[in-house]
């Protein structure tokens, strides 16, 4: 990935802040989006600079679409190009159906697809050709779990636009795809949750553990490689056989 400039969005902690810093050791130099922890997207920055990389913190509220725009514009003006998207930028919070009210319906609509499909946009009009996208999905979208309606109808309109995108990317040599991780331990998954709900959740995969941010990020790593070029339009799901 020498050479290579990526842009990753909620870059600041957790997924993202673990794709940024091992893309980084890949060679690629990284934008660590941000949209209000400005302090830790600079420590991020700071250890990948003190560890021989480039990286720059870039804040933007991707619900914002002129904010988008100008996350792009930033980069291709300190970098010159971009070849890597990962939109892991998004939120989540759990709630039944009678207590879900417009404004946060409308808010996890905008920032978790507005916000992806914006930045795609600005990928097909400014990524060089060999680019790759890598959009972030959930592996609660294949079960039944109840209070995650909202969250979970995001991330299934976000595979239906990778899907659809791909055959529009796919003539300038750019895959799009999607990650759908399962449980992570990150502060967006455990927050809010019990240690009863924790184990619970521990025992629904293959290995009796919660994911690290690791594991998601060395899949992004694989799925923006050359290695990757002939996948395309797809959802990998990555949760240690959760479903």
């Amino acid at each position: 990935m020498h050479g290579k400039v990526a842009i990753i969005t909620g870059a600041s902690r957790g997924i993202g802040r673990q794709t940024a810093i091992q893309l980084a050791q890949a060679g690629a130099k990284v934008v660590i989006n941000y949209s209000t922890r400005q302090e830790e997207a600079e420590e991020v920055v700071k250890g990948i600079v003190k560890s021989g990389g480039e990286a720059l913190a870039i804040q933007a509220d991707l619900s914002q679409v002129n904010q988008v725009e100008a996350l792009f514009a930033e980069t291709i003006s300190r970098f010159g190009r971009v070849d890597i998207l990962v939109n892991n930028g998004g939120i989540m919070n759990n709630y039944p159906l009678e207590e879900v009210t417009e404004e946060l319906f409308d808010r996890h609509f905008s920032i978790n697809v507005k916000g992806t499909y914006f930045a795609c946009q600005q990928a097909m009009k400014h990524m060089a050709p060999g680019g790759a996208i890598v959009n972030f999905s959930t592996s609660v979208s294949g079960a039944m779990l109840p209070t995650y309606s909202v969250y979970a109808a995001t991330k299934g309109a976000v595979e239906q636009l990778t899907r659809q995108l791909a055959k529009e990317f796919g003539p300038r040599n750019i895959t799009i795809n999607c990650i759908a991780p399962g449980q992570v331990a990150t502060e967006l998954f455990l927050t809010g949750k019990s240690p009863e709900q924790i184990e619970a959740f521990t025992r629904m995969n293959a290995f009796g553990r919660l994911g690290e941010p690791e594991d998601i990020a060395s899949a992004i790593e694989l799925l923006v490689s050359d290695k990757a070029r002939w996948i395309t339009g797809q959802t990998l799901r990555v949760n240690g056989g959760f479903n």
